[in-house]
């Protein structure tokens, strides 16, 4: 079958690999939707991640589709359709019995959405397929994954109607966060770059959008476009000075999530004082459980979260290294829907 392999930094090459052989508890999906991600950007990149995948291997996480391949694996049966998660908790380990399942010392990843098919290891294929309902779209159902994530952030965040939320970045987690804090009742600023996306967040229901433009003085840039004072900032980037930014932007009391996550060694200063007498709320959230996955697919099932409103482009599997080539260069895209079959 074809597929994109990563080898490392910046070389993803697409290429006939051979399918690999079920093992009992396992599932075979035909891929019917594959779609970009920042986590994928940020390992093309870097040509690997320590604890997702290590090169070469078949690349990519967000999919969904019909399952071509059954061996000893329950109930589930060939013609099912359905979503995988690109991971699934030990479920004996000291985090996942405190209910802390994303923190998992034994996560087990899967990788390889780029490619006309994908064996869903025993573990994932216990507690993270989900099946789908007849009309539920594949292209939708792709985004349960980051869509759990931001869940994950949203719960560990504890949002209330009627708080005032600043997402600070307007890529697809952060539209992501602005659409789901909508939908809780909360008031929504957006700071980030890029006019398409920050229109794509007013659509989605911020009620300000801000053009950080170059990102230098960021607190004073957005103190000057917007005068309201935010019960809650979420980072959606990923940079240290972001990070510094949200705990300045934040009124006292508030809380604060770092959800970007930062590169490996990077460290950020904090003021102390800040923090102590403003009486602060600083945490960070990352992955996703069992239940978190369940969850996000309910918003996508039930219209909160449509794909339409966060995947605007197309391209062939073969034309994948080069879209991942042109998002290192910074292109408009939010999410590209990968056609794995040509």
């Amino acid at each position: 079958m074809k597929a994109a392999v990563l080898y490392g930094k910046e070389d993803v090459r697409v290429e006939d690999v051979v399918p690999g052989e079920l093992r009992p508890g396992e599932v075979r999906i035909r891929i019917e939707a594959a779609l970009t991600c920042g986590t994928d950007l940020k390992v093309f990149r870097r040509g690997y991640h320590a604890r997702m995948i290590v090169p070469p291997a078949v690349f990519g996480h967000e999919l969904a589709g019909t399952i071509c391949e059954v061996r000893d694996a329950g109930d589930w049966r060939e013609g099912d359709r359905v979503v995988a998660a690109n991971s699934a908790p030990c479920g004996r380990c000291f985090h996942c019995t405190a209910g802390q399942e994303n923190l998992c010392d034994d996560l087990l990843f899967l990788n390889g959405a780029y490619a006309e098919s994908i064996v869903v290891p025993a573990r994932i294929v216990e507690k993270n397929l989900l099946r789908l309902k007849p009309d539920t779209a594949f292209v939708d159902a792709a985004l349960t994954e980051p869509l759990a994530c931001v869940v994950q952030g949203i719960e560990d965040l504890q949002l209330r109607s009627g708080e005032r939320v600043l997402v600070l970045g307007a890529g697809p987690i952060g539209l992501m966060f602005v659409s789901l804090a909508k939908h809780l009742g909360c008031e929504v600023t957006v700071a980030g770059r890029r006019a398409g996306r920050l229109e794509a967040a007013r659509r989605l229901g911020a009620a300000r959008v801000i053009d950080v433009g170059d990102g230098q003085d960021l607190p004073a840039r957005i103190r000057r476009e917007c005068d309201a004072t935010f019960d809650v900032v979420i980072e959606a980037v990923g940079k240290p000075e972001v990070w510094e930014a949200a705990v300045q932007l934040v009124r006292k009391g508030g809380r604060v999530n770092f959800f970007g996550g930062c590169p490996s060694g990077t460290t950020i200063t904090l003021d102390t004082t800040l923090i102590h007498y403003s009486n602060l709320t600083l945490l960070a959230s990352f992955h996703h459980t069992p239940r978190t996955i369940r969850r996000a697919l309910e918003y996508i099932e039930s219209g909160v979260i449509r794909a339409r409103d966060f995947v605007d482009g197309e391209c062939s599997l073969s034309d994948l290294p080069s879209l991942l080539k042109s998002m290192t260069e910074g292109n408009r895209m939010v999410k590209t829907l990968v056609r794995v079959r040509e």
